[in-house]
């Protein structure tokens, strides 16, 4: 799992939303499958640990993941609900030693915390933009909202209905989206959803489009500008952002960016960090990778 780094409503870092598997009992090893494809080597169910997981947690492949073929595990990211389920919604109980049904629950609350913790990004993202200052108490009590969500009982996190939740804020994060568009110079389309896989848009000007869970597989966005672009849930797998402009860019995260093509000259928000591949071969298209995380 690579680190992300994110802020607060005041633009500092914000540890809490970053993975951390130094205090995680390899939850996302465990808890969540994959099938063998482009993205990973091998079939493993849900609940079942990977091959590749050691005893104290930690991935025995973790510098070889894209050459052993699990290029899937790059671009995931917790977003830190890992070592919130571990150490806070389990009190520090390893999975391993407890009775199965311990490690049941542990297994099915992670993805629940899971996706708690990515709006827990998104309602701190939106805090950040000024524009969106006129829903920013609404915004603040979304946060709050969800923070204790998080901090719920197993039993508690188990009967959440996760969904509806994330629809609620959805509702927020459009809001907030509209206003810090409604700057941007000339009419800017609405490209929510919509399939430009492959899409030849070298040198494009979309700034203040919506991109929101729009599929980029493979789009050639080279010297594009997307400064002011909602990129909440965009596909960016394998798309080439070689020398594009995000700065200012939006709801972009960490794993977006490890599924995705760059270069040196790639202008980044401030908030996230260079995929260490891109200036390896910024001109070499990596293995497939797991789709983004969906829209809120």
């Amino acid at each position: 799992m690579d680190d992300g780094n994110t802020r607060d409503a005041k633009g500092a870092s914000a540890p809490d939303l970053r993975g951390d598997c130094g205090e995680c009992f390899g939850l996302c090893c465990v808890a969540l499958p994959f099938t063998a494809s482009a993205d990973f080597a091998v079939d493993k169910q849900a609940g079942s640990p990977c091959r590749n997981l050691r005893a104290d947690h930690r991935c025995g492949i973790h510098a070889r993941l894209r050459q052993e073929g699990f290029s899937g595990c790059t671009v995931y990211d917790c977003f830190g609900a890992g070592q919130k389920v571990s150490q806070l919604t389990f009190g520090g109980q390893d999975w391993r030693t407890g009775p199965p049904e311990r490690a049941r629950r542990m297994f099915e609350v992670f993805p629940v915390v899971r996706q708690l913790h990515e709006l827990l990004w998104y309602l701190t993202e939106a805090l950040t933009l000024p524009a969106a200052r006129p829903v920013h108490a609404e915004l603040r009590r979304a946060l709050e909202k969800t923070g204790r969500l998080t901090r719920g009982t197993p039993d508690e996190l188990g009967a959440l209905d996760v969904g509806a939740h994330r629809q609620d804020v959805n509702v927020l994060l459009l809001r907030a989206s509209e206003l810090a568009r409604a700057g941007a110079r000339g009419r800017r389309k609405d490209r929510r959803g919509a399939d430009l896989m492959g899409a030849r848009l070298k040198g494009a000007d979309l700034r203040g489009v919506s991109l929101r869970g729009a599929y980029l597989i493979a789009a050639d966005l080279t010297g594009a500008d997307l400064r002011g672009a909602d990129l909440i849930g965009a596909d960016l797998r394998d798309t080439d952002l070689t020398d594009a402009d995000l700065t200012g860019a939006f709801f972009l995260t960490q794993p977006q960016l490890d599924a995705a093509r760059g270069s040196a000259g790639t202008r980044l928000p401030g908030s996230l960090t260079r995929p260490a591949h891109w200036t390896a071969a910024p001109s070499a298209a990596p293995g497939a990778a797991t789709v983004p995380p969906a829209p809120a």
